[in-house]
């Protein structure tokens, strides 16, 4: 078993061997669990409490291989709307809920529900049912692991993704 306890400080381990590991939400929460990488390696993920992976992020395995983040498409609810009262509404009523929030340029996505899709819908929102990573807003007290940057970067259809660069002491 690869088994890793931190995240990788340096962007330059191209040399590496690198393992993908892919993972929906709720298993990126947590800060210990075991996964199989998609090459079939059985992975131990031990970090530091309240350590959150994020899409992207890369993480050093005790025997020096490279293991990186994939947030794995899950079943999600996109709310969009052109009007941004109508979608600070939705986050107010959703983020009211305790409900983790992704949160684009004319849009929120949540974990599917469909009690909070009926809310939402009755607040005059679309929702739209679909599958693709999930990569929520990790709290204004969240310092995102081991003080690492995170940026967020939009594709050609206007879907956010959040990737972590580095880390450092700060």
């Amino acid at each position: 078993m690869i088994i890793v306890r931190q995240f990788s400080e340096s962007a330059d381990y191209r040399d590496a061997p690198q393992i993908i590991v892919e993972l929906p939400y709720d298993s990126r929460k947590k800060s210990r669990l075991r996964v199989m990488s998609r090459c079939g390696h059985e992975v131990g993920i031990q970090l530091p409490r309240g350590s959150e992976l994020l899409h992207g992020q890369r993480l050093l395995a005790d025997s020096g291989e490279v293991v990186e983040i994939v947030a794995s498409a899950e079943t999600l609810s996109t709310v969009t709307s052109p009007n941004p009262l109508l979608l600070t509404r939705a986050a107010y009523h959703l983020g009211n809920r305790h409900m983790p929030l992704q949160v684009g340029e004319g849009w929120l996505r949540y974990q599917h529900d469909h009690v909070l899709d009926d809310m939402v819908r009755g607040l005059g929102l679309e929702v739209t049912v679909e599958k693709a990573p999930f990569q929520p807003e990790s709290g204004a007290y969240h310092r995102g692991g081991e003080g690492g940057h995170h940026h967020h970067h939009e594709d050609a259809d206007g879907h956010g993704h959040h990737h972590a660069d580095h880390h450092h002491d700060q």
